[in-house]
């Protein structure tokens, strides 16, 4: 199979866009375990592009359980410098309405109970996530959705909890007094793994709710959130689309050197094991 340039993440729907051609179902097994499902790979607006379902079809996995880290290597394996994740969130500022769509740049992180690196095992890596969003795919992505005439927002705060249950009112209030943005539950360590694999990481995150903090409107169920994701499908779908073009050959980013002063493990003590299983993303530093 041809290297795969460019992956999205997301839920139902996404691995089955209007106009894929070509497609292929790639099963990949990694040092992690497999990933949440088959990887579907089809040419779309003349580009090989890699979808991968989060939770797996059928919405299987809960967010603390979705297999991060076999997902990014898995797409590392195929050749990915690009993922566009999709990601419904919560609203926690009035002018995020439901169905408007955020690009986050920074994001705070809630939860407690997933494996956030790669690393550990005789080999100390330190990545620099000052910006974890790639600022050039979150570009082409702003740029994307303004063409296709969504209510996009550039910039703001990604809360990540772990979930599954929404949160309590006096967290939700606690949450806006900390300035965040949005919240949701599968941004990380989503985009952590992504940095360590020196792959540029961008999200879409799909407004459905105003969390619980709002008064005049009603608090977040599950009916709600699937409601207005669907209608948010389409808008990320076109997006989507009108992105793949314009992502960049050339990556003049961070991202893709993230690795290169991060290796503070002498190479001479990295276990033999350990560096077999990492050596897809720490091979050419080690040579």
């Amino acid at each position: 199979m041809s290297q795969v340039r460019i992956a999205v993440i997301g839920g139902s729907g996404l691995y089955e866009m209007e106009n894929l051609t070509d497609i292929e179902q790639v099963d990949v097994q990694t040092p992690f375990g497999a990933p949440s499902d088959s990887i579907v790979v089809g040419t779309l607006e003349g580009e090989r592009v890699a979808f991968l379902p989060r939770h797996g079809r059928g919405h299987r996995f809960m967010p603390t359980e979705v297999p991060y880290r076999a997902n990014i290597y898995a797409l590392k394996s195929l050749g990915v410098e690009h993922i566009i994740s999709v990601s419904a969130c919560g609203s926690m500022r009035e002018d995020l309405a439901p169905l408007h769509v955020v690009i986050p740049d920074q994001f705070f992180d809630r939860t407690r109970q997933r494996p956030s690196t790669f690393f550990g095992e005789g080999l100390v890596v330190h990545v620099g996530l000052a910006d974890p969003y790639c600022p050039d795919l979150s570009a082409t992505l702003f740029e994307a959705a303004q063409q296709v005439g969504a209510t996009v927002h550039r910039g703001g705060t990604f809360l990540c909890i772990e979930g599954p249950q929404f949160s309590t009112k006096a967290e939700s209030r606690i949450y806006r007094q900390w300035g965040v943005d949005v919240i949701g539950m599968t941004a990380l360590p989503e985009i952590r793994l992504a940095r360590e694999a020196e792959i540029c990481y961008a999200c879409l995150a799909l407004v459905t709710d105003y969390d619980v903090w709002h008064e005049s409107e009603e608090p977040v169920t599950v009916e709600m959130v699937v409601a207005n994701l669907m209608k948010n499908v389409a808008t990320a779908k076109s997006i989507i689309r009108a992105a793949i073009p314009r992502v960049t050959r050339e990556r003049q980013c961070d991202c893709a050197h993230a690795l290169a002063a991060a290796i503070i493990t002498a190479r001479d003590a990295i276990r033999p094991e350990t560096r077999a299983k990492l050596e897809l993303l720490v091979g050419k530093y080690l040579d």
